[in-house]
């Protein structure tokens, strides 16, 4: 039995809570279609035991889901059996963190909006630890470093990788105009930015100042795209740390504001022009 359980884990076993609510069954009752007791039903659903991916479509079939691509994709989820490179860091960071790696790792397409800070999978590593500098409770400086390199890592399911995943960034033009770490470093990050902004899978959208309202409250918003639209995830910043959504009422939110975020943004070529203006003007 797994007394830690990772976020994916987790997720597979509320999507398979999901599956039994909407069939109207019981854990008790599930168990009994099953041939096994309550209690081993409760800890699939909590991710604490596996599933095989047979026992999966048993479930599946008992609770009458026809939705196939879903269960294909739940299926997926039962065969993983492989470490993450994200388990190296298991002892140094928070689990949020690794979590948050091990959703992206298996994302199908990224986007994400920042009014007040450059999107992570973004940064340079010397943004990247002015960043974790400025974290409140201080971090000691070993584990600045920690999460710097973290961060840095996780850019290569973007930009390392064979079949790299796409990405879409919405950057407000407040975030593109802060010095994080002085001036060098803030023109090598715009730097950053335009470089990567050529990349065929990558798609970087700036929200000028005279565009007004926008809605999101400036809230940074980063969405993973799942296997199927069920097994997508919102992941937000908030003082207390980082927090993983998935409720269809969520995931609805949050594509609709990306939408609108979208729609507010200039073109790509728009965008280019106008973080090649800050920099000249940095």
């Amino acid at each position: 039995m797994r007394h830690n359980p990772t976020g994916r884990q987790l997720r597979f076993g509320v999507e398979l809570r999901k599956l039994r609510e909407r069939a109207g069954l019981s854990a008790t009752e599930a168990g009994q279609l099953l041939g096994i007791r309550q209690a081993q039903v409760s800890n699939m659903e909590a991710g604490r035991v596996g599933v095989s991916a047979d026992r999966l479509r048993t479930l599946a079939a008992h609770y009458q889901c026809a939705d196939s691509h879903l269960v294909e994709a739940l299926a997926t989820m039962t065969s993983e059996r492989t470490r993450g490179w994200w388990e190296e860091y298991r002892d140094l960071l928070p689990a949020a963190l690794l979590d948050l790696a091990e959703v992206e790792h298996h994302g199908t397409a990224l986007r994400t909006a920042h009014t007040a800070g450059i999107p992570g999978l973004l940064q340079t590593m010397d943004h990247a630890r002015e960043v974790f500098r400025q974290v409140v409770p201080d971090l000691a400086p070993p584990e600045v470093e920690h999460r710097t390199t973290f961060r840095i890592k996780r850019q290569g399911i973007v930009f390392n990788n064979r079949e790299p995943v796409p990405y879409q960034a919405i950057i407000h033009e407040a975030a593109l105009r802060m010095r994080f770490g002085g001036r060098d470093v803030t023109r090598r990050q715009l730097e950053h930015l335009l470089k990567m902004s050529e990349h065929p899978h990558v798609t970087v959208l700036a929200i000028p100042f005279d565009v007004g309202g926008f809605p999101g409250a400036g809230q940074p918003v980063y969405y993973v795209h799942g296997q199927v639209p069920q097994l997508d995830t919102v992941q937000l910043d908030q003082a207390h740390g980082s927090v993983l959504l998935d409720a269809e009422a969520q995931l609805d939110r949050y594509r609709r504001i990306l939408g609108r975020l979208a729609a507010l943004s200039l073109t790509e070529t728009e965008s280019r022009a106008l973080i090649h203006h800050i920099l000249l003007t940095t």
